[in-house]
């Protein structure tokens, strides 16, 4: 039986929870979260999502979504639509203030994970990029719909 330490899987966990604290602090100067991020990115990968959707494809819980999301709009970062022919269902729009916002927040975010892969060469970065990629699309098919897939995967990163 293997330490847990030598399990694929503690070791990917680890390296997520050390990258996602880097990219959380990288975003404080934003105010920003992690989960409000992700949201703002999924507004703007595909205007009009839901919030379940963004959700799902970013593994982040409903109610954290739903959080990220009231944040987001009472700063007036995002906008909450009503679907045609569903006045249930909200979509996803990120203004102006929430465009702007976003792509100074993803320099920084980019810069984060560059100095997290500066141990790799390009090619070893690619390599373990695309087996990553391919085991997200396994377990979280839903992380691979639309404009929100990652590279790799038919979609920007």
């Amino acid at each position: 039986m293997k330490h847990s330490a030598q399990r694929t899987g503690h070791v990917a966990w680890q390296i997520g929870q050390i990258v996602a604290s880097r990219v959380e602090r990288a975003l404080r100067p934003f105010q920003l979260t992690l989960a409000q991020n992700s949201a703002l990115t999924q507004a703007i990968l595909d205007p009009g999502v839901s919030s379940a959707t963004a959700a799902r494809r970013t593994a982040i819980t409903p109610q954290s979504m739903g959080t990220a999301v009231n944040g987001l709009v009472e700063r007036g970062l995002l906008e909450r639509r009503t679907a045609p022919g569903d006045r249930r269902t909200h979509r996803l729009h990120a203004t102006e203030a929430g465009l702007r916002l976003s792509a100074q927040a993803d320099s920084v975010v980019d810069a984060t994970h560059a100095e997290a892969l500066e141990a790799l060469t390009p090619l070893e970065q690619e390599q373990v990029h695309s087996l990553l990629v391919k085991l997200l699309a396994s377990l979280n098919p839903a992380s691979m719909d639309g404009a929100s897939a990652p590279r790799g995967a038919g979609g920007p990163i």
